[in-house]
């Protein structure tokens, strides 16, 4: 009797609820940036590029530094998701589908980013018809789109047993997306066979999904490497690159924690000892991130080439100075000062940390691409004012924002139609720890 009461309470707890007055105004803010961010892409569609402050030397700018952003954030799946199911860690069930669905939605509007990067977007398709096995570019095609469909997959899988409760649900909030569910999920009766095949599934996408990642961490770091700048020419990036990419997912998770928590009340499920174990382990890949920034930065300071001297100068002394300490000491420094300590790893210290974890990072993915394009191995000579700075248009300010408001939309819709706690799982360790 007592079970089920259990069962009953932390279904009711768990299930997806409807907006409130703040989810509401949320909500329209996230549709307003997005609505103006494709206003502004209208734009340059129509115009051109000319409509960006991108040029000749600086041709990549705020799209390309949004597109690391977010494959970089986008690691956070394979990290809560899947090495923490292959290595049996259990504290993290209520964490994995905020971190799948945190990586879908940003390996998604990493991909649209690219688009939007392009003069020409009609001619994608020659991407596909003659890009070449030797270019980095391909590479990333490929590896973005296998990443993407099996953090997909890794994203159903699990789902499939919730669905059974949505649709049994006597839930108003619920009810209107029944032919959804059932569109989606009908054919899932939870027989044991099922049970099997689902979580071999799962078995084999955690062990797929690793080596994935780290490869577009990787090939999106040899974008760089490979291209013979200032700043980029180090064998350090793909490592440098992974590591950032684990700190600001973890970051992200718990700043979702902490506003899902809060938003839908789950402190039973969602308790201050998952705080506390996620704050170690941003401690921890902060630290290792700091580690790769010493190499990353120490050994070109060291040797100090012209080039790399111009570089280098512009980054700790000149122009992006205040941008660059913002983000080593708000990205790193302060969040590993403030976790550090028990009363830091409480949800709200730890809330304002992986915020600006996020921010930093995001700042962070700016610096590695801007000031290298504006400092090339042969000087700027007899070029008009304008290319020798950059700063983003408003046209570029407004499509990047709208980018990280639409990659925000995907995540609340989510959470409005589908438990954001894996119920079933919940259930099942509920009742191992009753037994």
């Amino acid at each position: 009797m007592e079970n089920n009461q259990l069962t009953q309470q932390t279904v009711q707890d768990l299930l997806p609820q409807r907006f409130g007055k703040k989810g509401m105004i949320w909500t329209g803010i996230l549709i307003l940036l997005s609505a103006f961010g494709a206003f502004a892409y209208f734009l340059q569609l129509r115009d051109g590029l000319v409509v960006t402050s991108m040029r000749d030397y600086v041709s990549w700018g705020i799209y390309i530094s949004n597109f690391v952003f977010f494959v970089a954030i986008s690691l956070v799946g394979s990290l809560i998701t899947a090495v923490f199911r292959l290595v049996d860690v259990h504290w993290s069930t209520p964490l994995t589908r905020i971190a799948e669905i945190i990586a879908v939605s940003a390996i998604v509007f990493a991909s649209i980013i690219i688009v939007v990067d392009m003069g020409r977007p009609d001619r994608f398709y020659n991407l596909l018809l003659y890009g070449r096995l030797q270019s980095p570019i391909i590479w990333d095609v490929i590896v973005i789109s296998t990443y993407f469909i099996i953090s997909l997959l890794l994203l159903y899988f699990p789902l499939l047993p919730d669905i059974k409760f949505l649709l049994n649900a006597k839930n108003s909030a619920t009810k209107k997306w029944n032919g959804f569910y059932r569109a989606i999920g009908s054919f899932w009766k939870d027989k044991p066979e099922q049970i099997r095949i689902s979580n071999r599934a799962i078995s084999i996408l955690c062990i797929t999904i690793i080596p994935v990642a780290f490869s577009i961490h990787t090939v999106t770091s040899w974008l760089f490497a490979t291209t013979y700048r200032p700043g980029w020419d180090s064998t350090n990036f793909g490592a440098y690159f992974i590591s950032g990419a684990f700190l600001v997912g973890s970051g992200a998770v718990l700043v979702a924690m902490y506003v899902f928590r809060s938003a839908y009340h789950l402190e039973k499920y969602i308790t201050e000892q998952h705080f506390d174990k996620m704050s170690r382990i941003v401690v921890l890949l902060a630290l290792l991130y700091a580690y790769f920034n010493i190499n990353e930065y120490l050994v070109p300071a060291f040797k100090m080439k012209k080039p790399e001297e111009a570089h280098l100068t512009e980054l700790f002394t000149g122009e992006f100075a205040p941008l660059f300490w913002f983000a080593i000491l708000a990205g790193m420094a302060v969040p590993i000062m403030i976790l550090l300590f028990k009363l830091g790893r409480k949800p709200l210290p730890a809330f304002i940390a992986g915020v600006m974890v996020v921010v930093g990072a995001w700042f962070k993915r700016y610096l590695i691409v801007t000031p290298t394009l504006l400092h090339p191995f042969l000087p700027m000579h007899d070029v008009p004012k304008n290319y020798l700075h950059y700063f983003p248009s408003w046209q570029e300010w407004a499509i990047a924002i709208g980018s990280l408001a639409g990659a925000l939309l995907v995540i609340t819709f989510f959470a409005r139609i589908f438990p954001i706690i894996p119920i079933q799982e919940t259930l099942i360790e509920q009742h191992e720890k009753a037994a």
